[in-house]
């Protein structure tokens, strides 16, 4: 009850409080029409919610049980077990729910003996087995993740639109559930990921949240500006050429420093080294360096840092365009690969202050 919050005492303090003031059955019953509002209420207020998720391995429908469940719920709760098609795997969510009518328990007990087996729907469920026993030794924690099945079954496009869907869950906040402690240990024998991306070490664009990817699923190749040279171009080249790949994807973002400082340099005549000390940043700016077109630098200390900034932005983007041509330029099987529709070669661009990815 302390965990519900100090709304949970109402019925009682009113029930007492009629009781003080008027008498003993009064009291009772006004405390028992406040209950029954106050669970009307609470299943109205927070009601069952219905999620359907694509994983790599099917379509998964989890439904998120409220703090309270309620036989107040039992028609909604019956609806969304019944409508489940064939094929589909359902998946009750109770880590957030503190209490489970009895009712709703038999009605879930019934549906995963009976019901789900006779219609061709797996049962699985995440936080019924810390509390309700009978669904102990079934619980089943959703784990999904790249398979050699999977990796093999999938087109190029078919990979593109995973990637696509599952950035769409995180700009919603929507992200798949996952054990990802299970997926360590299904993962541990082999891995056989959909997709490579090439993308910045920026911390603010962390490839495995932008789209929504789990252990085993994507290569991830982080490097300042996200360049491309000999040994990153290996990395790529194993990824798609020996481990089965099927989708290249370059991302670059927005507001990247090392964008922003080769641009500063360029404009300044300066090296890396000599600005910073650092040693080996010489090479990188100097790729960077190659997509920025000097003839539009022109009066750049009297532009305004929006300005600047946009400028940096659309350097990022070309720069994102020509890695992808050098990385074609320079590797016989990714290019081949690509002119035989076994990969596709995409570029984008990530948003920091958005959290949206525009695809080139």
């Amino acid at each position: 009850m302390w965990r519900g919050g100090k709304y949970q005492f109402l019925p009682f303090a009113v029930t007492v409080a009629a009781i003080v003031m008027t008498n003993l059955l009064t009291g009772i019953l006004v405390g028992l029409g406040v209950s029954l509002l106050f669970i009307l209420y609470s299943n109205f207020r927070k009601p069952i919610h219905q999620v359907m998720e694509k994983h790599l391995s099917g379509n998964v429908m989890r439904i998120e049980l409220p703090p309270t469940v309620s036989f107040f719920n039992r028609a909604a709760m019956q609806k969304a077990l019944y409508g489940v098609v064939r094929g589909v795997t359902v998946l009750i969510d109770a880590r957030n729910c503190d209490y489970i009518d009895p009712d709703i328990l038999d009605l879930l007990n019934d549906f995963k003996n009976v019901t789900a087996k006779a219609h061709g729907v797996e049962f699985k469920s995440i936080g019924l087995k810390e509390r309700y026993g009978k669904f102990g030794e079934q619980e089943v924690v959703f784990a999904d993740y790249s398979s050699r099945e999977v990796q093999s079954s999938l087109k190029p496009a078919e990979v593109l639109e995973i990637l696509k869907a599952g950035h769409e869950r995180f700009l919603r906040g929507r992200p798949l559930v996952r054990d990802l402690r299970r997926q360590a240990g299904a993962t541990a024998a082999a891995q056989f990921p959909i997709a490579a991306v090439l993308g910045c070490i920026d911390s603010r664009a962390p490839v495995e949240h932008i789209f929504d990817l789990g252990l085993g699923e994507a290569f991830v190749a982080r490097i300042a500006g996200n360049v491309a040279r000999d040994k990153m171009i290996g990395s790529l080249e194993y990824a798609c050429g020996v481990a089965g790949s099927k989708v290249l994807l370059v991302l670059g973002h927005t507001s990247c420093g090392a964008v922003r400082a080769s641009v500063d340099l360029k404009v300044a005549g300066k090296k890396a080294s000599e600005a910073t000390g650092c040693d080996h940043l010489d090479d990188l700016v100097a790729i960077i360096q190659g997509s920025i077109d000097s003839t539009q630098l022109k009066d750049f200390s009297s532009w305004s840092d929006d300005r600047k900034r946009a400028f940096a932005d659309e350097v990022a983007q070309k720069n994102v365009v020509n890695t992808i041509s050098y990385i074609r330029e320079n590797s016989r099987i990714l290019d081949r690969l690509v002119r035989e529709n076994k990969i596709l070669m995409v570029g984008a661009i990530y948003d920091v202050n958005t959290g949206k990815v525009t695809f080139l």
